[in-house]
C-alpha cells in the first residue's frame, strides 16, 4: 500500500502534462463536436446576450404610488337615503400604496356602555382571574328570555351573523382609481413617471385602462380591476378580499427613454374567488367606530367593515450596456465551448472501435533522461 501512495504522490508533484494537439478524422465524433459548439454558440448568442441581456449593467428602482379614489354611490335602508363619496368609503384616505374600498357593511347604531344580553352567537372564554365574554364583561347574571349571560359592553352587541346580500355598495364597481407613480435609477440618474410622453391631461380626461386598446391609461375601473385578478365582483364585494397592483417597469437604456414604460398586472391575492368557497374564513373585514354625545351621554355607530383591500407594488429594473459584464458574459461563453472537447474525447478514449489507437496518438509518455559525467569530464545523456 506505501509503495503506491509514494508511486501517486510522486507522479502528482513531479510529472507534468501539456495539452497535444491530434487532428482525428471521424466523422461521428466531428459531426458530434460541431453540434455542441453550435448549441453553445446559440446559448451565448440567444439566450446570454439577446434574452437576458447579458451585456447589460443593471439597476433596481426606488418608487413611489400616489392614488385618489373617485365615486358615489346612494343607498336606501329601511327607506333612509344616503349618499357615500370617497371621503366615506376609502381607507385610510390620505392617498397611499395600500388601501381599502369599502362594498358592504353592518352597522350597529346607537350603543353605549350598558348592561344588556350577549349575542347568542359570541362564545365566552374562561381566563385564570374569571370568565370573559368575546363582546363584553360578563357580570353573573343570566337572562331567561334571551337565554344568555348579561354582560357590561357597548349595547346593544353587534349582530353580525347576517351578511347584507348583495352587497349595500354594489355600485362601487364603476368607482375609479387613479395611480400616479414616479420611480429613479440612481445607478444610470434617470427619473420616469407613469404619466410618460403619450399620456397628456386630454388623454386622461377621457381615458380608462384596458390592457389592449388603453395599457398605459392610469385610470382604473374598480370592477375591471378586481375581474382582471380572477375574482367575481359580486363575490367580493359581498365578504370583501385582497387585490395585488403590480406595476413593472423593464427598461432598455440603450433605447430612447420613451420606450421605458410601465405595465400593469393584477394578482388575487384573497378573497372570495371562484374555487376558494371551501375555505374558512373567506373574506377581509375591519371595524371602526364613530363616536358622538347624545344627552351627555357618550355613543357610537361600529361599522363592520367588507371591503377590497389594494395593495399597489411597484417592481422596476432597467439595464444599459457595460463593458465589464460584456467580458464577463464572453469569458464564460467561451469557457463552455470547452464541453464540446471533453465530450468528444470522451468519445474517442472510451466508445469507438479504435480507442486504444486514439489514447496512443492522445497521449505519450516522455522522461527527460538524466546527464552522466564520462572519465574525461565531459558530459553524456
Amino acid at each position: 500500500m506505501k509503495p503506491q501512495i509514494k508511486i501517486i504522490l510522486s507522479n502528482f508533484f513531479f510529472e507534468y502534462e501539456t495539452p497535444r494537439q491530434v487532428l482525428v478524422r471521424n466523422k461521428k465524433v466531428a459531426v458530434a463536436c460541431r453540434i455542441i459548439q453550435m448549441g453553445v454558440l446559440g446559448y451565448i448568442i440567444g439566450w446570454v446576450f439577446m434574452y437576458e441581456k447579458g451585456y447589460h449593467a443593471i439597476d433596481t428602482a426606488i418608487g413611489s404610488v400616489f392614488t385618489k379614489m373617485k365615486g358615489v354611490s346612494l343607498t336606501n335602508i329601511s327607506g333612509e337615503e344616503r349618499i357615500w363619496d370617497a371621503a366615506d368609503f376609502v381607507f385610510p384616505e390620505q392617498g397611499a400604496s395600500s388601501f381599502v374600498v369599502m362594498t358592504n357593511y353592518i352597522a350597529t347604531v346607537g350603543q353605549q356602555q350598558d348592561k344588556c344580553p350577549e349575542n347568542q352567537s359570541f362564545y365566552t372564554l374562561l381566563f385564570p382571574y374569571g370568565i370573559m365574554s368575546l363582546s363584553g364583561q360578563m357580570t353573573g347574571r343570566c337572562i331567561s328570555n334571551t337565554s344568555t349571560c348579561e354582560i357590561y359592553s357597548w349595547c346593544p352587541v353587534e349582530d353580525d351573523r347576517q351578511i347584507p346580500d348583495p352587497a349595500i355598495l354594489l355600485t362601487s364597481e364603476n368607482y375609479t382609481l387613479f395611480i400616479k407613480n414616479s420611480i429613479t435609477f440612481p445607478h444610470f440618474n434617470v427619473v420616469r413617471s407613469n404619466l410618460v410622453e403619450s399620456v397628456n391631461q386630454s388623454y386622461i380626461n377621457t381615458c380608462l385602462y384596458h390592457p389592449k386598446t388603453d395599457p398605459l391609461c392610469p385610470i382604473f375601473r374598480l370592477g375591471d380591476i378586481v375581474e382582471l385578478s380572477g375574482f367575481s365582483f359580486s363575490e367580493i364585494a359581498r365578504l370583501g378580499g385582497a387585490i395585488g397592483l403590480l406595476i413593472d417597469w423593464d427598461c432598455n437604456l440603450d433605447l430612447s427613454i420613451r420606450h421605458c414604460e410601465p405595465k400593469y398586472e393584477f394578482y388575487g391575492l384573497y378573497g372570495t374567488g371562484r374555487n376558494d368557497k371551501e375555505k374558512p374564513s373567506l373574506g377581509y373585514n375591519f371595524r371602526y367606530a364613530k363616536y358622538y354625545v347624545e344627552k351627555g351621554v357618550e355613543k357610537r355607530t361600529l361599522m363592520k367593515v367588507f371591503g377590497v383591500r389594494i395593495d399597489i407594488i411597484v417592481n422596476g429594473r432597467a439595464g444599459k450596456f457595460d463593458i465589464i459584464p460584456t467580458l464577463t458574459a464572453i469569458g464564460s461563453g467561451v469557457g463552455i465551448f470547452g464541453v464540446a472537447t471533453v465530450v468528444c474525447d470522451l468519445l474517442l478514449l472510451h466508445f469507438v472501435t479504435k480507442k486504444d489507437f486514439y489514447k496512443n496518438m492522445k497521449f505519450k509518455h516522455t522522461e527527460i533522461p538524466e546527464e552522466v559525467k564520462t572519465q574525461d569530464g565531459s558530459r553524456d545523456t
